[in-house]
């Protein structure tokens, strides 16, 4: 490095502390400590690309190792030449090769000392499974990089035709997806369909999400990121966004609130443009602090046009509201939770404006 003017980074980690903290092998541990840490330097220093100096004969170590773990077409396919942030420019070549190309051009290097060591799965395969393969056949690692290269094709190949088939089945309204059960239940083999189809949301319970198929409404199945809900004949999938409150006080002085949603308040002389997403309420009947919150089971208001009292999920049911757009629901109330406006859908007949009241106040919502 010095001879280069390149910067040189060294740190040591506490590999057995990893260990037992996270419940993980010791080479795991080590690349998940040593990238967490290459990205840290990446970002202090404005580094838009790590390279490594992965070869050949790593990358058939990578596939006997998830073959060996029971893998699909993309642990086969090994490690990528290039990734948005990493580049492999040595995968190309063998280990002989690129000691013969040293020695060629009188290059030093050094040996990590525990390449030798057997303990470790990579080594064992390195030492042990790989040269046995070779021996097989001469030309094992040059067959072997054939067939990556045919993978990587049938994986793009796939890749389109899966593209293809979301355009189809997924549709797309904001940030919803809905997908029809009926057409799911046509795939064949389904599992594998499953998995493409669901697999870059994170899920894994498959046997689960083949049961939603036939599950009754409102059954879910959930990633870390994701939710897959059962909605009559279709799944709803949504991203996850957790709120940590579920009640946002608006108080009289208030002229607008942007969380959890964007509430414009003024107040008027007179009622003008009417919407669904506009809210005139008589001033003198409002007692602050009034709530924004989500719907609760047991809810119930009077929706305005219609006598007597209705639950809320009955008035989402005939409204025929899919249960991922009632669980983003917001309401808003007064501080006894009583509901006044189901906000950009129905107003409660209990707040309807009577007479000719003197000042008015609008809500508006900013959709």
């Amino acid at each position: 490095a010095k001879k280069m003017n390149f910067q040189l980074f060294v740190k040591q980690f506490d590999k057995m502390g990893y260990v037992n903290e996270n419940k993980v092998s010791i080479e795991m541990a080590a690349r998940e400590l040593r990238y967490a840490w290459f990205g840290e330097i990446m970002q202090k220093n404005g580094l838009e690309t790590l390279v490594t100096g992965h070869h050949a004969d790593d990358n058939l170590e990578t596939f006997i190792i998830n073959l060996s773990r029971g893998t699909g077409i993309e642990g086969l396919k090994g490690m990528p030449a290039q990734t948005s942030v990493m580049a492999r420019p040595l995968l190309p070549f063998t280990r002989v090769q690129i000691m013969a190309h040293a020695k060629a051009e009188k290059l030093a290097w050094r040996e990590d000392s525990t390449n030798q060591e057997r303990v470790y799965l990579r080594n064992k395969i390195r030492h042990e499974v790989v040269p046995k393969l070779k021996e097989l056949h001469p030309t094992f690692l040059e067959n072997f990089q054939m067939t990556q290269s045919y993978l990587a094709d049938t994986t793009s190949m796939l890749a389109d035709y899966l593209a293809l088939l979301k355009s189809k089945l997924f549709l797309v309204d904001k940030d919803l997806v809905k997908i029809k059960v009926t057409e799911l239940l046509k795939l064949n083999p389904r599992k594998s369909y499953l998995y493409a189809l669901f697999n870059e949301y994170g899920f894994k319970a498959w046997d689960d999400i083949e049961d939603l198929l036939g599950g009754m409404s409102g059954k879910e199945v959930r990633s870390e990121t994701h939710r897959l809900v059962k909605d009559r004949e279709y799944l709803l999938l949504h991203k996850l966004k957790p709120i940590a409150n579920t009640r946002f006080l608006i108080q009289a002085s208030d002229t607008k609130i942007e969380k959890p949603i964007n509430l414009v308040i003024s107040e008027v002389d007179a009622l003008s443009e009417t919407a669904e997403n506009i809210l005139y309420l008589d001033k003198s009947t409002l007692k602050y602090p009034i709530v924004v919150r989500k719907w609760k089971k047991g809810d119930y208001f009077y929706p305005f046009g219609m006598t007597g009292k209705k639950k809320l999920s009955k008035y989402f049911k005939d409204e025929k509201i899919d249960v991922i757009s009632k669980q983003k629901q917001w309401l808003l109330c007064t501080g006894d939770d009583d509901i006044i406006w189901v906000i950009g859908k129905r107003s409660d007949n209990r707040f309807k404006i009577t007479g000719a009241p003197k000042e008015l106040v609008k809500f508006t919502w900013i959709k």
